[in-house]
C-alpha cells in the first residue's frame, strides 16, 4: 500500500510538473541529457586515449581504474545511505506518523529503506551509466554486456543500503546526538588523516630507470591494491565487468552468483529482522537522556547550567566578542551556528565534501616534483580550482539555498523584528561567504603550496576563488528568496524544486565558463604568455559573468524581500 501509494504520488507530481512548470521540465531534461553527452564524451575519449597511447599498459590502467571506483563508490554510498537511513527513519515527519497507526514496524522500515536506497543511490547510478556505456563502446562488448551489468549494478546498491541502515539503526539505539557528532567528527578527521598518509605513492629509487615498466607501475600503485580485495563487494562487481567484457562467461557467472547470494542474505535479514530494532532504536531517541549520563563530570556540568540557566554558552561567548558588529546580527549568528550544528547531516556532508578534496591536495606533493612542463602545472592548477569551485557549488546549493525557505511559518517573527528581513539576507550572505571563502581559500592556498606556484599566481588563484565564492553564495542567496517552499522542512526537498535545480544548473554553467576565461588567460604548451589584449578579454569577461550570475540574483533577491508581503 506505502509503494502504491507513494508511487502514484509522484507520478501525479511529475505530470503536474510538467503541466504547470514547463520551464521546469526544459531545465531538467536539457541539464540531464547534457550531463549524459558530456561524461559519455568524457569517458570515451579519456579511456580510448589510455588504451591507444600505451599498448601495453592501457588495459592494466583501465582495470585498476574500474576497481578503484567501485571501491569509492561503495564506500560513497556507505556514508550515503548512513546519513539518510538515519534522517529518514529517526527525523521523518512521516515515519512518527506511521509509527502512531496500525501498521508492523517491519513494514514501516522496509519502505523506509527502500526510499533511502533510492534516495541514496540515484547519483551513483546517474554518475556510472556513462562510464559503463563508453568503456563497453570501446571494448567492442555484444549486446547482453549492458542487461548485465545493469543488473549488477541493481544488485551491488543493495548492499551498501543494509549495511548504512543497520549503522544508522545501531548509532540511534545507542548513541545520543552529541554523542553521535562527537563520534562523527572524530570518524571523518580520521578517515582524512589516514587518506593522506595511505594514498601516498611509493617512492621509486635512483635505480628505477633500469627497472621494468610493470614493476615500476605497480609499485607506484601500491597503496591501490586494497581495491583488489577479494571479499569486497566492489571486487565482485568490478571482475564480473571485466570477465564478462573479456567473454569468459562461467568466470564472471561466478561472481554473479557471489554478488547475488550475499544480497539475497543480507537483504532478507534486514526486511524480516531490522524491524524490531527500529522501533527499540526509534523508542530509545524519543525517551533517553544523554549517554553521558552515566559519568559525574557531566551531572556536574548540568547542575551549573541548571544553576545559571541563562549564562551564555560557547557560541554566544564566541560571538559576543564581535563588538563590532550590533547585537541583533550577533543573536541572529548565534541562531543560525546553533541551527547548523543540530542538524548533524548537514555539516557531515560539508566536512566530508571538502575532506576529500583535502586528501588529494595534500598528496599534491608527492608527484608534483616529477612536473617539469608547464602544462600540466596549469592543467592541475585549474583542475584544483574548478573542483574547489564545484564543491562550494554543491554546498551553496544543498545548504544557503534553503535558508531562507527553512524560516518556514516562523518568517513574521524575524520579518517583524527590527532587524528587517533586508538585513537578515544580508547578514545570511555574509556568513555564508565568508565561511565559505576561508575553507575554500585554504584549499586553493594549499594546492598552489603543493605544485610550487609563484606567489603571483597564487595571488591570482586567490582572488578568482574569492570572486567565485560571492559569486556563487549571491547566486544561492537571491534564487532562494526568488523562489521559495515553506510548506516544506526537509532542506532536500526544498533543493529539489525549481529553484533549486535552476541554482544548481546555473552554478555548474558559470564554474564551466569561468574557468574556461581564466585558463585561456594563461600561458600553455610553452607558448609565448597571452597579448594585452586577450587577457583583457578573458579577466573582464570573467567580472562581468560573476557580476551577471552574482550580483543580480541577489538584488532582486533584496528587492522581492522589501516588498515582501508576511
Amino acid at each position: 500500500m506505502l509503494l502504491r501509494v507513494n508511487t502514484l504520488t509522484a507520478w501525479r507530481r511529475f505530470k503536474a510538473l510538467g503541466e504547470h512548470s514547463r520551464l521546469l521540465t526544459a531545465v531538467i531534461v536539457a541539464f540531464i541529457s547534457s550531463y549524459l553527452v558530456l561524461a559519455y564524451w568524457l569517458f570515451f575519449f579519456s579511456l580510448k586515449y589510455i588504451i591507444l597511447k600505451f599498448p601495453g599498459l592501457g588495459p592494466f590502467l583501465v582495470e585498476r581504474l574500474l576497481f578503484l571506483l567501485f571501491a569509492f563508490l561503495f564506500v560513497l554510498l556507505l556514508l550515503s545511505n548512513l546519513v539518510i537511513s538515519y534522517s529518514n527513519l529517526f527525523r521523518n515527519r512521516e515515519t512518527a506518523f506511521l509509527l502512531s497507526l496500525p501498521i508492523p514496524t517491519r513494514t514501516i522500515f522496509q519502505w523506509k529503506f527502500i526510499e533511502s536506497t533510492l534516495l541514496a543511490s540515484w547519483a551513483f547510478l546517474f554518475l556510472i551509466a556513462p562510464f559503463l556505456a563508453a568503456y563497453g563502446w570501446i571494448r567492442g562488448v555484444p549486446w547482453h554486456f549492458y542487461l548485465v551489468t545493469t543488473f549488477l549494478v541493481g544488485l551491488f546498491i543493495v548492499l551498501p543500503a543494509v549495511a548504512g541502515s543497520w549503522l544508522a539503526v545501531n548509532v540511534a539505539r545507542f548513541l545520543d546526538r552529541k554523542a553521535f557528532q562527537v563520534l562523527a567528527l572524530v570518524v571523518m578527521a580520521g578517515i582524512v588523516v589516514l587518506g593522506t598518509l595511505w594514498f601516498r605513492p611509493e617512492p621509486l629509487g635512483s635505480d628505477a630507470t633500469g627497472t621494468r615498466v610493470l614493476e615500476t607501475l605497480d609499485k607506484l600503485l601500491l597503496r591501490t591494491r586494497f581495491a583488489h580485495y577479494p571479499l569486497l563487494p566492489s571486487y565482485w562487481l568490478s571482475a564480473s565487468v571485466l570477465q564478462w567484457a573479456d567473454g569468459a562467461r562461467m568466470a564472471a557467472s561466478f561472481f554473479v552468483l557471489v554478488l547475488l547470494s550475499y544480497v539475497l542474505f543480507f537483504g532478507a535479514l534486514a526486511f524480516t529482522r531490522m524491524g524490531a530494532l527500529f522501533y527499540d532504536a526509534a523508542s530509545a531517541v524519543n525517551s533517553r537522556g544523554s549517554v553521558f549520563g552515566r559519568w559525574k563530570w557531566f551531572h556536574a556540568r548540568q547542575t551549573r547550567k541548571r544553576e545559571g540557566a541563562f549564562a551564555p554558552g560557547f557560541v554566544e561567548g564566541m560571538i559576543g566578542r564581535l563588538k563590532f558588529l550590533r547585537s541583533d546580527v550577533r543573536a541572529l549568528l548565534v541562531k543560525d551556528f546553533r541551527t547548523f550544528w543540530r542538524d548533524t547531516t548537514q555539516w557531515a556532508q560539508s566536512f566530508m565534501l571538502f575532506g576529500l578534496l583535502g586528501v588529494y591536495i595534500f598528496n599534491l606533493r608527492h608527484f608534483s616534483q616529477q612536473i617539469d612542463h608547464p602544462f600540466w602545472v596549469h592543467l592541475i592548477s585549474y583542475l584544483n580550482l574548478g573542483a574547489c569551485s564545484l564543491n562550494l557549488a554543491t554546498l551553496t546549493t544543498r545548504f544557503v539555498y534553503p535558508q531562507f525557505s527553512l524560516e518556514g511559518k516562523r518568517l513574521w517573527i524575524v520579518g517583524m523584528a527590527p532587524l528587517g528581513l533586508m538585513r537578515i539576507i544580508r547578514v545570511k550572505f555574509w556568513l555564508a561567504a565568508t565561511t565559505s571563502w576561508l575553507v575554500t581559500l585554504g584549499l586553493i592556498g594549499l594546492s598552489c603550496h603543493m605544485l610550487d606556484m609563484s606567489w603571483d599566481r597564487t595571488l591570482y588563484f586567490v582572488i578568482a576563488v574569492t570572486i567565485m565564492t560571492f559569486t556563487l553564495t549571491g547566486l544561492a542567496v537571491g534564487l532562494g528568496v526568488l523562489y521559495p517552499n515553506f510548506k516544506e522542512e526537509n532542506p532536500s526537498k526544498i533543493v529539489s524544486g525549481f529553484g533549486g535545480t535552476f541554482c544548481l544548473v546555473l552554478s555548474f554553467l558559470y564554474i564551466l565558463g569561468s574557468v574556461v576565461l581564466l585558463a585561456f588567460s594563461s600561458q600553455w604548451l610553452g607558448a609565448t604568455d597571452p597579448s594585452k589584449q586577450q587577457l583583457i578579454s578573458c579577466v573582464g569577461g570573467f567580472g562581468l559573468l560573476s557580476l551577471l550570475v552574482g550580483w543580480v540574483p541577489y538584488r532582486l533577491g533584496l528587492r522581492r524581500v522589501k516588498h515582501f508581503e508576511l
